[in-house]
């Protein structure tokens, strides 16, 4: 039998399909982490859930070197140069997700995952700061992506929302760790990278449980199931489906689908949390994704291939 050949527009669907998968893994881990939040501390959820994740993707690297026959001074040399860029974004991931973790306790899920997108459009204005120059399509999506975060956020008596305050911070926090991640991957075994930064954040958040956790290590039976969905799913197998995708997707066809994890999360918070964001939040939603779907497209490439931010998980 002759193997059928696989045509770019095959693949192009293909790396769309797992990218599309991918978002709705991250977008529902937000009604996850909420029920996580609910048994234990930040720190102690994101200490469990980051090893679990740099566990995994450590038997992905191990299946993946066998396959491919790497020598074992190839897999010492790339882990060693992996190493420091990993520890530092591991590290910049801990503060930023323990920022959102927290803020989980007090807002809903549907208003995380929106302004945690904001990320997105903190990307292509951090390169505006640093003096690219960018178009219309960015300048236009973020403006529109700001409306759309104050109609979530800010209520009519001009208050934020309890917790969406910490999310603001929290996107701060993963637009800087995605820059940090943009600078190094480019150089480094991405597989590896991801797995020694989960792992650093794993540490980082397990030594700030035991100062600032109420009850560290606390409720971890409790939050088992949420646990393993962000552990094994969100971190380890939707990273993995992102680096896979992106060998052939379209850069401006990725900026649309990683978009969709904002839907994905409200969708998954009204679907097991029974949330509301009601008219207002609904109309600032869809005026975020709006605005974080035209930011990234004006900001992307328009080739195959082309790298995207990486989620955090």
């Amino acid at each position: 039998m002759y193997g059928v050949p696989v045509t770019d527009s095959t693949r192009h669907l293909r790396a769309a399909l797992l990218l599309l998968l991918a978002a709705a893994i991250w977008g529902f881990s937000f009604a996850a982490q909420r029920l996580g939040a609910l048994h234990a501390g930040p720190f102690t959820f994101n200490a469990i859930r980051f090893a679990m994740g740099a566990g995994l993707l450590g038997i992905v690297i191990v299946v993946v070197d066998r396959l491919r026959g790497r020598s074992p001074r190839r897999r010492r040399a790339a882990t060693r140069a992996a190493l420091v860029p990993g520890v530092v974004t591991g590290a910049l991931l801990a503060v930023a997700a323990g920022l959102q973790q927290a803020a989980l306790a007090e807002t809903t899920a549907g208003n995380a995952a929106f302004v945690t997108g904001l990320y997105m459009v903190l990307v292509p204005l951090a390169a505006v700061a640093r003096g690219k120059r960018v178009g219309l399509p960015t300048v236009t999506g973020i403006v529109a992506a700001v409306g759309g975060l104050y109609l979530i956020s800010v209520t009519d008596t001009l208050h934020l929302h309890p917790g969406d305050g910490l999310v603001m911070l929290s996107a701060v926090g993963f637009a800087a760790q995605i820059l940090l991640v943009d600078y190094y991957a480019g150089r480094l075994a991405r597989l590896r990278f991801a797995a020694i930064q989960f792992l650093s954040c794993a540490v980082c958040s397990a030594l700030a449980a035991l100062i600032w956790d109420a009850e560290p290590f606390a409720g971890i039976q409790l939050a088992i199931v949420p646990l393993t969905y962000t552990g094994i799913l969100s971190v380890g197998i939707a990273y993995t489906l992102q680096v896979v995708a992106q060998r052939d997707a379209i850069a401006t066809h990725a900026a649309l689908i990683m978009a969709m994890e904002s839907v994905f999360g409200a969708l998954g918070g009204a679907l097991f949390l029974g949330e509301n964001m009601g008219v207002r939040g609904y109309s600032g939603a869809a005026l975020m994704l709006a605005g974080i779907v035209v930011s990234q497209i004006g900001a992307a490439p328009r080739t195959p291939s082309a790298r995207q931010p990486a989620r955090p998980g």
